[in-house]
């Protein structure tokens, strides 16, 4: 009986971590340049010696000299997956929200722990006319911080980047691309950064095609449906594999008290 029970404690345990993937979707999912994260499952085959064994066989009638292969299988979680696909586009009009059109392409963010990447593209100007986010962080541009001129009236940028006060160009906004984005891991506050150890190329991302699209914010690639059908389906699993124990733990007391009463 313990197979059964472990087999429904791994099966619990699996289903409350992927509720909480979920539960974090669908809590950003008006958050801007969110990007979900998905799980991938992968079997684990507990194997026996003879099951790697296969005997000849003189004839057809010959029995076997082992017993039959037996493979037991549990799923277990392999890895987290950031899906980094594009978002939809939401206009808003704000001069200063700036949306990412192009797939594997982010902003960068000086904070005070270092440069972020994120593709959250809601920025404000600060009192010296620094354009940052609204947490504070400057974003980065080719070179440096990205200055508009006290008394600007049309800020205008250009698909390329291209940040113009009053006509003037006073700045490129930086637009990373980076070419494996599953090096790269959430850091929170929609910021992300290489895992330890992990050398991350990054290149031009306006040279791949990417750009700027200036008055619009790309919202989370979150399907609402979609994460409450898997909502519901993990909480209809996790009721069976509850089931799969609670019976395990009836059956093992059942067991328990009838070898009791034969032994008495």
């Amino acid at each position: 009986m313990q197979d059964a029970m472990f087999s429904g404690l791994f099966g619990a345990l699996t289903t409350e971590h992927r509720m909480n993937f979920i539960a974090n979707n669908l809590a950003n999912v008006n958050t801007s340049g969110y990007k979900q994260t998905r799980l991938a499952f992968k079997d684990t085959m507990a194997s026996y010696a003879h099951d790697e064994i296969r005997e000849p066989l003189m004839h057809l009638k010959s029995k076997p000299l082992f017993p039959e292969a037996k493979n037991m299988v549990r799923p277990r979680i392999a890895v987290s997956k950031i899906d980094f696909s594009q978002g939809s586009m939401r206009f808003t009009g704000d001069p200063f929200d700036l949306a990412i059109s192009g797939e594997n392409a982010f902003f960068r963010v000086a904070t005070p722990n270092g440069n972020y990447l994120t593709r959250n593209g809601h920025f404000v100007l600060s009192g010296d006319g620094t354009l940052m986010t609204p947490q504070g962080w400057p974003l980065q541009g080719a070179g440096g911080n990205i200055a508009i001129p006290a008394g600007t009236r049309n800020v205008v940028i250009a698909p390329d980047g291209t940040v113009s006060a009053d006509g003037d160009a006073v700045g490129q906004i930086a637009l990373v691309r980076v070419e494996n984005p599953q090096n790269l891991q959430k850091r929170g506050m929609n910021l992300y950064e290489p895992y330890e150890n992990v050398q991350v190329e990054e290149q031009d991302a306006y040279a791949q095609g990417a750009t700027v699209e200036q008055g619009y914010i790309e919202a989370a690639n979150v399907d609402v449906v979609t994460e409450m059908v898997n909502m519901i389906e993990v909480q209809r699993q996790f009721e069976a594999y509850q089931k799969v124990m609670q019976t395990t733990d009836a059956l093992d007391r059942q067991t328990n008290q009838q070898i009791g009463k034969r032994s008495s």
